[in-house]
């Protein structure tokens, strides 16, 4: 029987004292952006506004040229989007085989991976531009796609092949009596059971595709499929010290990949413990 006592309730005060510092630093967004110009400077900073003012929001979205929010919006909801399809599809299969295999190569191949985790990826900057150049790959949203899926696919390699080594193997030997193939095994038995694993594969990859500036501003220069980061940066430049403004841009950022981890925060503590303790 559970029993409420004085430590239970010192723990309570410390975990909403937690809560409050995590969440001080929203406050303060949310309420500058709601600032007109003539409180910026006039007020305190932690203070409501008197005059909620929804135009530095509308100054965002109605941005154009390199500013267009907009557009850089959809530009990383597409390239973000892609790249988690491709990861989840990769890094799934190729982990369950070195998972499963009884083969030194696999051993070897896992290894190979983790590595490739571990090197910095500004080591390969140069060499990857001129691939991609050479392949078409540049200034293109789903050539984007693929890059974002290769450099982060041994990530997504070693966050699936350690929950399947937690995982037993008697569903799919049952499955394998009952005379299901190897794809049926897969798609029907195993996938559905590795939710934690893509849940978590689906936050590491948002995040960092998402909030990515050096990748994005190299491979797609100035063309019109610039990311929000990019178009972030143009527009900032623009603004100076305006910080109502920016602190909008910034809030209108932070609401898709916000939603993302709050849609799958249950299946991201499973899936990054199951990766860890492989």
């Amino acid at each position: 029987m559970f029993r409420y006592t004085k430590l239970t309730l010192l723990r309570e005060i410390g975990l909403w004292a937690l809560a409050l510092v995590f969440l001080a630093p929203f406050y303060f967004l949310l309420t500058t952006a709601l600032k007109p110009d003539s409180e910026m400077y006039t007020t305190s900073a932690l203070a409501l506004p008197a005059n909620p003012d929804f135009s530095n929001f509308v100054k965002v979205l109605t941005a154009t040229g390199n500013s267009n929010v907009v557009a850089g919006l959809v530009n990383s909801l597409i390239i973000t989007a892609g790249s988690i399809v491709g990861l989840i599809a990769l890094g799934s299969i190729t982990g369950y085989v070195i998972s499963r295999s009884t083969r030194r190569w696999s051993k070897a191949a896992y290894y190979l991976f983790l590595v490739a985790i571990i090197l910095p990826g500004q080591l390969g900057a140069v060499p990857l531009y001129m691939g991609a150049r050479a392949l078409g790959l540049t200034g293109s949203a789903w050539g984007l796609v693929v890059l974002y899926t290769g450099m982060l696919l041994p990530l997504s390699i070693f966050l699936y092949a350690n929950f399947f080594r937690g995982l037993g193997t008697d569903y799919e030997e049952a499955a394998t009596i009952d005379g299901a193939t190897k794809s049926q095994i897969f798609s029907k038995v195993v996938f559905p059971m590795m939710a934690p694993a893509t849940g978590t594969v689906t936050i590491f990859a948002g995040l960092i595709v998402w909030n990515d500036f050096f990748t994005s501003l190299i491979f797609l220069g100035g063309s019109a499929n610039q990311t929000l980061p990019v178009a972030m940066y143009y527009f900032i430049g623009s603004l100076v010290s305006k910080w109502n403004s920016i602190f909008a841009i910034v809030i209108v950022s932070m609401i898709p990949i916000l939603a993302l981890f709050l849609f799958a925060q249950k299946r991201f503590i499973q899936g990054f413990s199951g990766g860890l303790k492989g």
